[in-house]
């Protein structure tokens, strides 16, 4: 398992990755350019992230909310700046596309932990700091069990597990449950009803 995860993983990623942009490239230039009128040429959201061994990268992703903020300047709430084609993206996962070139660059891999924030790290228990020892995954074993309706703890607990457990044949189950709650669209939560509370060390 140890020389699946330093060294074929990677390949793997390679390979599916690739594939996976070659085959969707079409889907990823039409959002684009949808999102290029509708966001005034602002097509992607970048944001600074650990990845394996708490190395920053920015991470990828189609950008779905507008930039608009209150009389006082601050953003307004994610639920009043998603827009329509936002949510069908993010509904359909599509948004996560563009983390396709995060895992050929080597920032991600296709399955390992979410990427989190970077002042998310001094809060860590010492046995969480575990999920930095992979790279971070477009999917993880913590999405296919739950992935919002999850407490940060059964998160961390499962994405302890999978660094634990990693395997080329515990990957493919995971892509493979993955496809299933895509095509279901399970587990994607309403950002306005029920938001994910943000990581204090205690939840």
């Amino acid at each position: 398992m140890r020389f699946y995860r330093d060294f074929l993983k990677r390949l793997f990623d390679i390979l599916i990755s690739l594939s996976a942009l070659l085959i969707l490239w079409p889907l990823i230039l039409l959002i684009a350019i949808v999102l290029f009128f509708q966001n005034k040429g602002n097509v992607f959201f970048l944001q600074e992230r650990p990845g394996k061994d708490q190395r920053a990268f920015k991470v990828f992703k189609f950008k779905t909310m507008t930039d608009e903020r209150d009389s006082t300047g601050k953003l307004l709430p994610d639920y009043k700046r998603i827009t329509p084609f936002g949510r069908f993206l993010r509904a359909s996962s599509l948004d996560e596309l563009p983390q396709l070139f995060n895992v050929l660059l080597g920032h991600m891999s296709l399955v390992g932990p979410r990427p989190l924030l970077f002042r998310y790290i001094p809060l860590h228990q010492p046995w969480q700091l575990i999920r930095y020892e992979v790279r971070p995954g477009i999917t993880g074993w913590a999405q296919v069990n739950g992935r919002n309706s999850l407490t940060w703890a059964q998160k961390f607990r499962l994405d302890a597990e999978y660094v634990e457990k990693c395997s080329f044949w515990f990957d493919l189950k995971i892509l493979y449950l993955t496809f299933l709650k895509v095509l279901k669209a399970e587990g994607i939560q309403n950002s306005q009803t029920h938001p994910m509370p943000p990581f204090d060390g205690t939840n």
